[in-house]
Parts: structure tokens; C-alpha cells; sequence
């Protein structure tokens, strides 16, 4: 009787260990962020894997500057040379971050730029406005032509460096646009992903000491945030708008940008991104399904001789999806679609139709391909000689009628 009830103990000692084991898996893979507005989007695919408030609008401190940047990018050579006005030093509230840039100073595009997404210098901002397009206003108009031509509905932008202004707002998705945008482009790229850069000895300021160092911990190598698979993006604080942070990673082909808007803290919105960037990469993978040329489907084609009838049907491209590792890939069915009618002769390599695969909400297409030739037989070829023949010698037969008249 105490062996029964020692085994009837363990027993349920054991269904308690998974029934706690499985509610610790399932807290693991939640993902709770505090920040007003948070998104992880995987960028090949521009798949939303978790968002909070996407759509709601904030305001966006200094992550406008990566607007800003890819404008003057796509407007200036980096090595022309800006002057810098009295009114662009004079429009920065007290208190902003600046360069600091000087009256009268000549300075490079490509050095503002450092300088303007670097350390965030909100006069760098400015003089790059004027120099685009003349005045911070038309600069601005130029950022909302831009923001719509990306597929931002909820933006607004009034400046180019995020001073505070309530007619200035955007949403976690928009920024989002931006950002994927501006990272496609190599320049502006590689100015994110530095560290340091310093300013070079101007005609108004004869000294290499303005070192532009980079706000983002996670490209700080001495940072408790530090992180190698992180490539930008920007920072942004003020009060009104809370901590904001737009991040662009990358590992094992996976490529992530996250954003968050309106955290507590600074230190928040590094945490709350280390914590959506963990999460991404726990639980998403991409996974071959095809490659070109497998076999998809075994068809019989009708007319075909013996010999060539019996055709495979290939795959015309690879097919790699992006998949939740929860999900069973090899229970995922392909939807097929073959043409009407298919009969000899056929090509090798002739299309005949399609194969549809859909993995966690994304749809993956490709052609299906005959494998080889396939022959008409030969009885269908005598009959096609046949009534070719009879045609022949009908039409002869009306011409001589026509002569004979």
C-alpha cells in the first residue's frame, strides 16, 4: 500500500513539474513593454512581430533627424561645404544639444551629418535645412513630401531636428517607414554604425577637439548595452515626447528594426530594445521549404507518348520563409494551381502553374516548370497530318474550281 501511494505521489509530482515548466515556457515568450509605443519589424519581409500602439501618434524628439539625414543625403554631395547662419544657431531653444558650430563657419555636408547623428546636434540640424532648401520651413515641406512618398499617414514635421512643437508628431510604423528607408542607403548606414567621429579644424574653429561621439549605448563599446549585431539607428529625448529609440539589427539573415517611443527613462528604452531584440531572435527563424528545381507535384499528361507522359512539375525559386519556431513547417500544405487543359506537346521548362505557400500570415509564390519534354503521340500526330491533308486538298480543289470557271 506505501509503494502505491509513493508511485501515486510521484506521478503527480511529475504532472506538476510540467504544468509549471510549461507556464514558465509560455511567460518566456511574452512580451510586455512599458514605453508608449513599441514595434519589431522583420525588414525582408516587413513582417510586424509584436507592436504596442503602432498607430497612435507621438511626438518624435530627435529620432526626426534620421529623416532629416536621408533628405540631405539624397540632396547634397557630401563634400559640398555649408556656411553656418546666424539664424540657424540662434532658432536652438536653450538647453538642446549642439556641436557646437560657429557663425560664419565652412563646414562639410558629410561632417554635419556626423555631428548631427552622432551627438545629435540640433544645430547641425538647421544648417543643413537652410543649406537643402533655403529655410527651415521649406526644408519641412520637404519632409512631409518625403514622409507620404514612404507610406507615413500619421506624420507630421514642422522641423528638422525634433524641438519640441506640438504640430510635430509621427507613430511607431512611420518612424518605422523612415527608418528602413534611410538604412538602405550605404551612407547614411555607415554613419549610424559609428561610434566617434570628430569634427576637423574649421576657418572659424582652428581645433580637432569637437568629438562627435555616438548617443546610442548600443554602439558604445564600454556600455552595458553594447551589442555587435546592432547597426544604428538614433535617440531622441525630450520632455514632452519621453525617451524614444529606433534600432536596426542584424544576425544569422535576420534583420530587425524596433522602435520604441515614449519610455520612462533613458535607460528604459535600452532595456525594453534589448528585450524586444532577445525576443525577436528567440523566436523567429527563416527556413528553407525549396530549392529551385524540387519536385513538387507528379502530373500524367494526356496526348503525351509512354515514354514522356509521366512529368514532374519543379519549383522555379528557392522558397525560404520566416516562420515562428512554434510552428510545425513540415505540416504547412502548398496550394497548388495547375493551368486547364494541359496536354502534349509541352517544353521543358514551360510554366504550367503555381505553388502557394502560407507561413504565419506571409504568403511565398513560385512557378511550377515542366521537367522535361514531352512528346506528342503519335497517333494525335497522324491525325493532326490527317486533317492538315484534308485541308490541303480542299483549298486546292476550290482554287481549280475557281480556274475551271
Amino acid at each position: 500500500m506505501k509503494i502505491r501511494k509513493l508511485y501515486k505521489i510521484f506521478i503527480i509530482a511529475i504532472f506538476i513539474v510540467i504544468i509549471l515548466s510549461n507556464s514558465f515556457a509560455v511567460y518566456a515568450e511574452e512580451l510586455s513593454i512599458d514605453a508608449k509605443s513599441a514595434l519589431i519589424v522583420e525588414v525582408n519581409t516587413g513582417k510586424v512581430i509584436y507592436e504596442k500602439d503602432m498607430e497612435t501618434q507621438n511626438y518624435p524628439a530627435s529620432v526626426t533627424k534620421i529623416l532629416t539625414a536621408i533628405i540631405v543625403i539624397e540632396n547634397c554631395d557630401l563634400d559640398d561645404v555649408a556656411t553656418v547662419s546666424q539664424s540657424a544657431i540662434s532658432q536652438i531653444p536653450s538647453g538642446y544639444v549642439i556641436a557646437p558650430l560657429y557663425v560664419g563657419e565652412e563646414i562639410k555636408i558629410r561632417d554635419l551629418l556626423y555631428a548631427l547623428m552622432l551627438r545629435s546636434a540640433n544645430d547641425a540640424a538647421y544648417v543643413l535645412a537652410e543649406h537643402v532648401a533655403g529655410s527651415v520651413e521649406e526644408f519641412a515641406d520637404m519632409m512631409n513630401k518625403k514622409a507620404k512618398e514612404l507610406g507615413c499617414k500619421n506624420s507630421n514635421f514642422v522641423n528638422p531636428n525634433g524641438t519640441h512643437d506640438s504640430n510635430q508628431y509621427t507613430t511607431a510604423y512611420d518612424m518605422y517607414l523612415i527608418s528602413n528607408y534611410a538604412m538602405k542607403n550605404k551612407t547614411f548606414a555607415e554613419i549610424v554604425s559609428t561610434y566617434e567621429y570628430t569634427l576637423p579644424a574649421t576657418n572659424k574653429y582652428p581645433y580637432n577637439n569637437r568629438i562627435m561621439e555616438n548617443t546610442n549605448s548600443f554602439i558604445n563599446p564600454d556600455s552595458k548595452y553594447y551589442n555587435k549585431n546592432v547597426k544604428g539607428i538614433k535617440t531622441g529625448t525630450t520632455t514632452q515626447a519621453g525617451n524614444c529609440l529606433i534600432t536596426s539589427s542584424s544576425e544569422n539573415g535576420l534583420e530587425f528594426i524596433t522602435v520604441i517611443l515614449g519610455a520612462e527613462t533613458e535607460d528604459s528604452r535600452f532595456a525594453e530594445t534589448s528585450k524586444m531584440i532577445e525576443y525577436a531572435y528567440d523566436n523567429y527563424t527563416y527556413t528553407e521549404l525549396h530549392k529551385k528545381g524540387n519536385i513538387i507535384k507528379n502530373i500524367d499528361v494526356e496526348k503525351a507518348t509512354e515514354k514522356t507522359k509521366n512529368l514532374n512539375l519543379v519549383i522555379s525559386d528557392d522558397i525560404t520563409v520566416l516562420n515562428n519556431i512554434k510552428i510545425k513547417i513540415d505540416e504547412i500544405k502548398p496550394e497548388i494551381v495547375l493551368k486547364e487543359n494541359i496536354t502534349a506537346p509541352i517544353k521543358q521548362g514551360e510554366e504550367l502553374g503555381t505553388v502557394k505557400y502560407n507561413v504565419d500570415g506571409l504568403e511565398y509564390t513560385a512557378k511550377l516548370l515542366a521537367e522535361h519534354n514531352v512528346e506528342l503521340k503519335t497517333y494525335y500526330i497522324e491525325i493532326l497530318i490527317g486533317v492538315g491533308s484534308c485541308a490541303l486538298l480542299l483549298l486546292i480543289c476550290m482554287r481549280t474550281r475557281k480556274k475551271s470557271k
